[in-house]
This record gives structure tokens, C-alpha cells and sequence, in this order.
């Protein structure tokens, strides 16, 4: 990774949940159609591939909370 991708990475992870999320859509509108468009189906996909899970019994919830503690974990090493 080049190290301006290094510092910017730092600096996004820094932000505020809700300046992350205008960033992350900022980002996602200045892809090319093409690859937005491939995004978009691929979060699709995905999105069935969890509901189907949950309704087959394959997968469950996890509390919001929880998630966002063990993430905070992570990113705290």
C-alpha cells in the first residue's frame, strides 16, 4: 500500500460514524458505472445470501452492541 493510502485510511478511520458514511458514499459515487454498478450487484447478492440464511435457520443475529464492541477491539490493537 502506498503510503498516501496509508494516511488517508488513518485519517477515514478517525472520522465520525456519520462523516465515514458521507465519505463511503462520496467514494462509491466516483466509482465508473461499470464497477458501481458490479458493487451493487454484489451487495445484492450478498443481501439475499443472508436473508436466506436467516429464514433457513443457517444463520442468526447478533446484537448491534456486540458487534460494535468486538469491533472496537479489533481496531483498538
Amino acid at each position: 500500500m502506498s503510503s498516501t493510502f496509508d494516511q488517508l485510511s488513518t485519517q477515514a478511520i478517525a472520522l465520525s460514524p456519520s462523516d465515514r458514511a458521507r465519505l463511503a458514499d462520496l467514494l462509491h459515487a466516483s466509482l465508473p458505472d461499470e464497477l458501481s454498478q458490479d458493487l451493487d450487484a454484489a451487495w445484492d447478492h450478498e443481501i439475499r445470501v443472508r436473508i436466506d440464511a436467516l429464514e433457513s435457520g443457517t444463520a442468526g443475529l447478533v446484537a448491534s452492541a456486540q458487534v460494535h464492541e468486538e469491533a472496537r477491539k479489533i481496531y483498538q490493537r
